[in-house]
């Protein structure tokens, strides 16, 4: 075995294990770590100025790879500035090994500067958080932190790791991770079950979630959709993250509503929901009736993690197994089910919906193109410029809710739906570091952000890493001076001071923040931009280009509606 500090034996296994990146911000617990990296050019060191764009842009990376990534912290301060990323990741699912340097082990009991009960903080938002205690132990910890991240439910982990531990040399067992094959497929009377009950269903629908995305199984959800003739409807934008199925498909039936009862009104036609890969349901505010799944509606509930089949409604078959593997073999159960009649229903189904969606998009063009002369730029006037220039092989990544509002998806602009990273978590400062993550992941790929101006103030120092690595990254700041969220939230819950326009802690003026300064000083090229053909025409040039981060800072209409509009089907 050889003899190495726990330092080198860190950096060793993670290259074993295929990294060659560590995301970042050091401090003076992590400086055994950092001379060692100083000596070792296999792993690239990705400096962040603060925890937020550190985490997310590691979240980012390990998103778009579909690999762990690794995070080095410092100490209690470093992660108390990541907790919010970290639940973003938490509720991603995203496979992530975090680390924070420890106070040396001598001095612990004396309760020094930065220390704190690392492992315990992390605890709450990780699969697994420990602190090694033996440098021998450090390579089994981190063997055992990737294998518990990547196996599902994928997730993130923490070690907290000593100074002493990283510095002190021993002979270490460096045995590489084991592949391991985490595919299991679903129990065959449970398959069979609910092929049955799908195929007698007279108006059956389909709600899919990110992990579809995650486990390659959008393939399978399109081949089942098209069998039952039944739309497919994602995620919530409470909850959205991944698009589970193409915009672009004639039976995708957009994201169901933020609020209960409009998810109530939005689901109450169908007799049959297949649900796959998504949490049933993670609502936002309460409104009554709290229920958002009417009560008639039967479930037929795959999941590779147990814990979310009944969970907060009753499942008539519930189906534990890999999302891919599982729907495949759903869709050869349903292929020797279903009747010719019932063949003949899917097929007529089919063709109404792909009618009615079409027709809504129709519809929301006739919108966009009443809005396009309204100064400043309406958002849906903005989101539709964007889609026109949107390359193929694009990647977004949106922080900006009230702006976006799903209009990508409804206007059929995203085709590669595995591009495509939205909010989870809703810990605010994520889109920024996020999309170099996926920059860094998917170098020959071009990526837009889109971001709020208040989500690109909680992760703005994201810039000066996207400047010091040339990540070309094109990012849209959607400006409206506001929390518009919040207002349209209040308006939402009926607050009577809402109601009256008056709002306390939700505008961003006097002085309103110039973005495009704050970029520029970051090492970035920004502009602001007032029209939508010139926001068009520079996005194009820039996509087209990447060739260096560049930030288009887009006044929009200052106004907040009553609600979201997510333009569902009626």
């Amino acid at each position: 075995m050889p003899r190495l500090s726990g330092a080198q034996a860190m950096i060793e296994m993670l290259v074993q294990a295929g990294i060659g990146h560590l995301f970042g911000n050091p401090g003076t617990t992590e400086l055994p770590l950092a001379d060692a990296l100083a000596n070792d050019s296999r792993i690239k060191f990705i400096l962040g100025l603060h925890e937020i764009p550190v985490m997310s842009a590691a979240d980012g990376f390990a998103m778009a790879s579909g690999q762990v990534a690794v995070v080095n912290l410092h100490a209690s301060c470093g992660l108390g500035n990541a907790m919010g990323m970290l639940y973003n990741a938490h509720r991603e699912g995203t496979p992530l090994v975090v680390t924070a340097g420890q106070a040396d082990r001598r001095l612990m009991f004396e309760e020094p500067i930065l220390w704190s009960d690392l492992a315990r903080v992390a605890q709450p938002w990780t699969k697994w958080s420990a602190e090694v205690s033996r440098v021998e132990d450090l390579p089994v910890a981190l063997r055992r932190a990737m294998q518990i991240a990547l196996a599902p439910p994928t997730g993130p982990v923490f070690l907290s790791i000593p100074m002493d531990v990283q510095s002190e040399v021993a002979e270490l067992d460096l045995a590489p991770l084991a592949a391991l094959d985490t595919r299991t497929r679903p129990a065959t009377e449970a398959v069979a079950r609910a092929a049955q009950v799908l195929a007698q269903a007279k108006r059956p629908g389909i709600l899919a979630g990110s992990r579809l995305v995650e486990r390659h199984a959008v393939s399978q959800l399109v081949k089942l959709a098209e069998l039952l003739g039944a739309p497919v409807m994602t995620e919530s934008g409470t909850s959205h993250g991944r698009l589970a199925f193409p915009s672009d498909h004639p039976l995708y039936g957009q994201a169901i509503p933020l609020w209960s009862p409009e998810v109530r009104d939005r689901l109450r036609e169908f007799d049959v929901l297949f649900v796959a890969g998504m949490d049933l349901l993670r609502q936002y505010v309460y409104f009554e009736p709290s229920r958002a799944i009417p009560e008639h509606v039967r479930l037929v509930h795959l999941d590779e993690n147990p814990w979310q089949i009944g969970k907060n409604y009753p499942a008539e078959v519930g189906l534990v197994g890999d999302l891919q593997a599982g729907i495949a073999e759903l869709n050869a159960q349903l292929a020797t089910t279903q009747t010719e009649s019932q063949r003949a229903d899917a097929r007529r189904r089919g063709g109404e919906y792909a009618a009615t969606h079409r027709a809504q998009r129709e519809q929301l063009e006739t919108e966009i193109a009443a809005l396009v002369i309204q100064r400043p730029i309406a958002p849906k006037v903005l989101m539709a410029s964007l889609a026109r220039v949107l390359p193929r092989n694009v990647a977004v990544v949106e922080e900006a809710v009230t702006t976006t509002n799903m209009m990508f998806e409804r206007l059929g602009a995203l085709g590669l739906e595995s591009a495509y990273f939205g909010h989870r978590g809703w810990a605010l400062g994520w889109g920024l570091g996020c999309a170099i993550g996926v920059q860094l992941a998917w170098p020959q790929r071009p990526v837009l952000g889109i971001i709020g101006e208040g989500s690109t103030m909680f992760g703005v120092q994201a810039l000066w890493t996207a400047a010091r690595y040339n990540v070309p990254v094109t990012y849209v700041v959607c400006n409206n001076a506001q929390y518009r969220i919040l207002k349209v939230g209040s308006w939402q819950m009926q607050l009577p001071a809402a109601a009256e326009q008056r709002f306390v802690g939700m505008d961003l003026v006097e002085p309103e923040v110039d973005i495009v300064a704050i970029a520029r000083a970051m090492g970035v090229e920004a502009e602001r931009i007032e029209h939508p053909d010139q926001l068009a025409a520079r996005v194009r040039e820039s996509l087209a280009a990447h060739d260096r981060p560049r930030l288009f800072d887009v006044p929009i209409d200052r106004n907040t509606p009553e609600r979201m509009d997510y333009g569902q089907v009626s």
